[in-house]
């Protein structure tokens, strides 16, 4: 498997950066999904850095594991790891939703290491699925990752893609839920009740674990479970906190599509540790 394997101390640490360069991409194109990106970059970190087998040099390696960034609008995180794990220059994180540039402002496969473009909910699950059933009718040895927001598996195609998977034994597919809470008009569960999830997806043939979203030992027990080899494919529900590391955004909506003002942007990098630095 070509991983790096960071231990927990040094993934905490560069994800924290991580959340750095982020809010800087979103504040100098004074546009961006701040919370949504924020809470998942640990598990990208994870994923990245020490889970999946791939090679950044050669994105199109057949025998890589994909990737699906279901939830799109979450671009910044996952542009901000794949370029620290090489997929491309780091200089091109300042081209973020600028006209022309090579990071649009939703997921696109323009961007070496991005698989399929997403920002219309609700289908990265339909496609992960469709990849991970394909790679097996190939007779190919890889795992399919997607991650998922809370409130996208609101979206009635998310449980059609997940009763096919449980249907066909898809043992190679691993989805993430990020499990903030919140989406772009208020809390989840007040806008439509999604518990009990776990329930839900064992009870159309999937194997289900739940962690710490910003946990790294926490993750790394929940995924080391993934593949079983029991031929059900894996569900990952991982709690975490919208705008995770920035005191004034957590758990907020209001931060789920708005870029910081340059007094909101000087906090947030004093919340993460960086005492205004980069300004």
């Amino acid at each position: 498997m070509e991983t790096i394997q960071k231990d927990f101390r040094e993934l905490s640490e560069m994800a924290r950066g991580f959340r750095k360069e982020l809010l800087e991409m979103i504040f100098n194109a004074e546009s961006g999904h701040p919370g949504g990106s924020l809470s998942c970059v640990d598990i990208l970190a994870y994923l990245y850095f020490n889970k999946m087998n791939i090679r950044p040099e050669e994105p199109g390696w057949p025998g890589r594991d994909r990737f699906i960034m279901s939830k799109g609008h979450a671009s910044p995180a996952l542009y901000v790891v794949l370029a620290n794990r090489g997929f491309f220059p780091k200089e091109q994180l300042k081209s973020f939703r600028k006209l022309g540039g090579l990071l649009q402002g939703h997921a696109w496969t323009g961007v070496p290491g991005v698989e399929l473009s997403t920002g219309s909910l609700g289908q990265g699950l339909s496609a992960a699925g469709g990849l991970a059933l394909g790679s097996r009718v190939r007779k190919a040895r890889l795992n399919v990752y997607c991650l998922l927001g809370d409130g996208e598996i609101q979206e009635g195609s998310v449980w059609e893609a997940a009763m096919t998977a449980g249907h066909h034994g898809l043992g190679n597919l691993c989805a993430i839920l990020d499990r903030n809470g919140v989406q772009q008009n208020g809390r989840v569960e007040e806008i439509k009740r999604e518990e009990p999830l776990a329930d839900k997806f064992r009870s159309f043939g999937w194997e289900v674990a739940e962690a710490d979203g910003h946990d790294f030992a926490g993750l790394a027990a929940a995924l080391d479970k993934f593949p079983s080899g029991g031929g059900r494919p894996f569900m990952l529900i991982a709690r975490t906190v919208k705008g995770k590391g920035v005191g004034f955004m957590e758990g907020q909506s209001k931060w789920h599509g708005r870029a910081p003002n340059r007094e909101e942007y000087l906090l947030a990098l004093k919340d993460l540790g960086f005492g205004g630095e980069g300004a």
